[in-house]
């Protein structure tokens, strides 16, 4: 009867440790998912070239582990060492600094690279197959989530069962010793079992309850349905008009602003039909784009061929996609102009949307961790001069040049940088 009893335990913690062992798994991957997610997939595609180049096969670019690790750290700093390979890069893509991530351990960068190797090519050319590949591996990820919840159902019916036959065994050997037999208690009846599942029960809606709680007020990929079809990816991208152009407050002041009627104008003026590659709506239809720039003339008031009067033209109603709450404090101009902050890490790859949509969640955990990550653009940026110690202590060698100073040292997470 001991004997049984031990094998009965020793299943049911072999399936606890293979259980676990799963989760932890399953976490240890989708960390790499997260951090590719939080600091490269702004810049970088897995197997396409964007604003930087494609991640697929990078280990195999760079013979040494440790020089591509101090790359990804400090690329700045990195090319002062005079490696061929990657000023070769740097020039290739017109000098364009990578962001700095002195805080990346080791282990967090090879998280992210098996990430890169676990996403599988597209199978087909084109942004339709880019968007394949990336459904494939989304579809990959769900069916590993799907194979971890049926292996823990099995477990779990297996341990019942278990628990089960260790019940009757001990009935069985209670009868052969002649000890009164104890009716055994039903299972929705035992105290014990109704109070582990209410245990249960109440951890999981409170996780629930919890991330909706935190969810409310986000938008992550909001995407509305605008007034007109404007596509980023024809004007910010084929045509390589810079997001400033058509956004001046971004340079200069808190918001970026929507443009006016009359910015579309200069350019539109003379622009009256389009004669590009085909675009698509989310939902496949084909777009008309000359009947696009139409809908711009009846709000301009303006008719081809004819004198234009700005004085008839009415605003567009566009659909505004990213807001933060009342008591956030954000200013554009602190981050593009003063911390040099692109516009894709905190609005994704907008020069490849056609219709916007929002990237981030914009949660302050999200802006934090920027914060705590982030190396301030110190030398030669007139705004930080008044931290005078930090400049000291980067000279004396006092501080790691290599690592910088990150927004975090100089207040970056202090409440009410952001909050008044």
């Amino acid at each position: 009867m001991i004997s049984l009893r031990r094998i009965t335990k020793t299943c049911l913690f072999s399936a606890l440790f293979l259980l676990v062992f799963s989760a932890v798994n399953t976490v240890s991957a989708q960390d790499g998912k997260t951090l590719f997610n939080t600091n490269c997939a702004s810049c970088h595609q897995v197997h396409k070239n964007s604003t930087g180049p494609a991640l697929a096969g990078v280990e195999d670019r760079w013979p040494d582990k440790a020089k591509l690790h101090a790359w990804i750290r400090n690329s700045a700093a990195f090319l002062k060492t005079g490696d061929k390979y990657a000023n070769d890069l740097y020039n290739q893509y017109n000098k364009t600094a990578m962001n700095l991530f002195p805080n990346l351990k080791d282990e967090e960068i090879d998280a992210i690279i098996k990430y890169i190797n676990s996403v599988p090519a597209p199978g087909a050319a084109g942004a339709a197959a880019a968007g394949a590949g990336s459904a494939a591996a989304a579809a990959d990820e769900s069916d590993n989530s799907l194979l971890f919840g049926i292996l823990t159902l099995i477990l779990a019916v297996v341990a019942l069962i278990l628990l089960q036959v260790n019940a009757n065994l001990k009935k069985l050997a209670d009868d052969r010793e002649g000890h009164a037999a104890v009716e055994p208690v039903p299972f929705w009846r035992n105290k014990t079992y109704i109070a582990f599942l209410t245990v249960i029960l109440f951890i999981i809606g409170g996780y629930l309850t919890s991330k909706g709680a935190m969810a409310l007020g986000r938008s992550k990929d909001y995407q509305p349905e605008q007034p007109i079809y404007y596509s980023h990816k024809v004007h910010a991208g084929i045509n390589q008009i810079n997001c400033q152009y058509c956004h001046t407050g971004v340079y200069q002041g808190k918001q970026a602003t929507i443009p006016s009627v009359n910015v579309c104008m200069n350019c539109h003026m003379a622009i009256n039909e389009y004669n590009g590659e085909k675009i698509y709506t989310e939902s496949g239809e084909e777009v008309n784009g000359t009947h696009e720039i139409q809908k711009l003339f009846k709000y301009a008031g303006y008719e081809p061929g004819k004198p234009w009067d700005p004085s008839k033209a009415k605003p567009i109603e566009w659909v505004r996609i990213h807001n933060l709450p009342d008591h956030v404090y954000f200013n554009h101009a602190q981050h593009v102009k003063a911390g040099q902050v692109a516009c894709q890490t905190c609005h994704g790859e907008i020069q490849k949307m056609d219709e916007v949509k929002q990237q981030a969640d914009l949660s302050m955990g999200w802006c934090i961790n920027c914060h705590r990550e982030t190396q301030v653009q110190f030398k030669d940026n007139g705004f930080y001069s008044i931290y005078e110690k930090y400049h000291e202590d980067l000279k004396s060698g006092k501080m790691d040049s290599k690592k910088g100073v990150t927004v975090e040292q100089i207040g970056g997470t202090e409440c009410q940088k952001c909050h008044y």
